[in-house]
């Protein structure tokens, strides 16, 4: 029972990631470009997009510590679960109905299947520590995130082959394939959480009490954190470093695919490279584990972020396919690695007996830092007339985030979190 429980838990994020690579990443980018913003200015189009993914992580950003509060509350968190991922697979269903030009009720579903996607997260890993034993943990969650690489990978492939094999699949056009992926990601989300919503019970059916509403909970908390938070100085620099360079991160995964499209790569050859991105990504993350314990997290984080600079001063020269083909390598070599580095050593610096209340920080904080990248580029791009000054404009993300990272120490953040968590260290370092 506790083996199928733990399964049902990883399904979840199978079906759900599919969302984030054809919808987010691969596939409705282009069909943005081409089809939903028909008629505009091609680098406004590029804007478009790169504002509604600001506006989307904004709202999730504000509904974050709501949600936290009403998932360590509340007694329904199936519940809430349920109907966030029903509405991101509705959104992504209904995807298949945009027309020519109508751009505006693109960016509106993208907006509500991000809310959906996002929200339903928020609930789904509220559940690892009722699914998995305290020692299962680490390898039930790892277990989910490469379930997912595998999951939104392996459907992003066979949306592949609906467009530009569409009359294997009995289809009319190219077109056709593209709205028949999108419905695809709503099914395939579906069928891969009815495990969940089946097997997965919540253990704690009394709701806790609390003298507040959920939304004055949830940004006490947040606030509460981040006065603590700045007791921490080396966290808190590393902090700061984390949400630059993450926003430049982020940026590059939402807005690479319009940007190429941009510039005049062609849509099929866009999927493939970001086909190619998901397929590297999973061995890549596992090295970078391996090369952190042989010159150390912070060095191995740093040679990743030196790397996203070389790939977005590539990126202001790319002109053919073939250049986006070698810099979707060059992500998939990094993006893991740099992800899961910077979680490491956020946890080095943490305090032991509060790792769920500054790890809910650092994923709110991460979510509100995302919406500036997207919104420099599109605003650059938008008053240059050029998508391509928009992508250079995330060098400055990283340049910072890379000088910042370089003052950080871990090893007395280390210091800090102990000192602060040991009562008569804390007395010694006050005295």
């Amino acid at each position: 029972m506790k083996k199928k429980r733990e399964m049902s838990w990883i399904l979840y994020d199978v079906g759900n990631s599919a969302f984030a690579t054809t919808i987010m990443a691969a596939v409705l980018p282009v069909f943005y470009y081409d089809v939903a913003a028909k008629g505009l200015d091609q680098s406004l189009a590029a804007s478009y997009w790169g504002y509604s993914q600001s506006i989307a992580v904004l709202i999730v950003a504000l509904l974050a510590p709501v949600l936290g509060a009403i998932s360590d509350f509340s007694a329904a968190k199936k519940k809430f679960l349920m109907f966030f991922a029903f509405m991101g697979m509705t959104a992504s269903v209904l995807l298949a109905f945009v027309g020519e030009g109508d751009y505006l009720l693109a960016s509106l579903l993208l907006i509500v299947g991000t809310i959906g996607f996002s929200g339903g997260n928020a609930f789904y890993d509220a559940f690892l520590p009722e699914v998995a034993d305290e020692e299962n943990m680490d390898k039930v969650s790892s277990w989910g995130f490469a379930f997912g690489y595998i999951g939104g990978g392996v459907l992003l492939a066979i949306n592949l082959l609906m467009i530009l094999n569409y009359q294997w699949f009995g289809l009319p056009s190219s077109l056709a394939g593209t709205k028949l992926a999108f419905i695809s990601v709503g099914i395939w989300w579906l069928i891969f959480s009815i495990p969940l919503f089946k097997n997965i019970k919540e253990e704690n059916k009394k709701q806790k009490e609390r003298s507040h509403s959920y939304v004055r909970v949830g940004f006490n908390r947040v606030r509460t954190t981040f006065k603590e938070i700045k007791k921490f100085k080396q966290l808190l620099l590393f902090l700061v470093a984390f949400w630059l360079y993450n926003d430049g991160i982020s940026t590059i995964i939402k807005m690479a695919t319009i940007y190429g499209r941009d510039i005049g790569i062609d849509s099929n050859s866009l999927i493939i490279a970001l086909l190619i991105t998901q397929f590297v990504g999973i061995p890549c993350t596992f090295f970078f584990g391996y090369l952190a314990g042989k010159i150390t997290a912070k060095r191995a984080l740093t040679l990743s972020l030196y790397v996203y600079l070389a790939i977005v001063a590539l990126g202001y020269f790319m002109t053919s396919a073939l250049h986006f083909y070698v810099l979707a390598i060059c992500v998939g070599l990094v993006q893991g690695g740099a992800q899961s580095l910077s979680r490491s050593i956020f946890g080095k610096m943490v305090p032991g007996d509060r790792h769920a209340e500054f790890f809910g920080f650092y994923g709110i904080s991460a979510k509100f830092s995302a919406i500036f990248g997207p919104f420099a580029f599109a605003l650059v791009g938008q008053l240059t007339g050029s998508s391509r000054l928009g992508i250079l404009s995330l060098i400055v993300f990283f340049i910072a985030g890379i000088v910042l990272l370089k003052f950080v120490d871990v090893e007395k953040g280390r210091e800090e979190a102990k000192a602060q968590t040991d009562p008569e260290l804390k007395t010694v370092i006050k005295t």
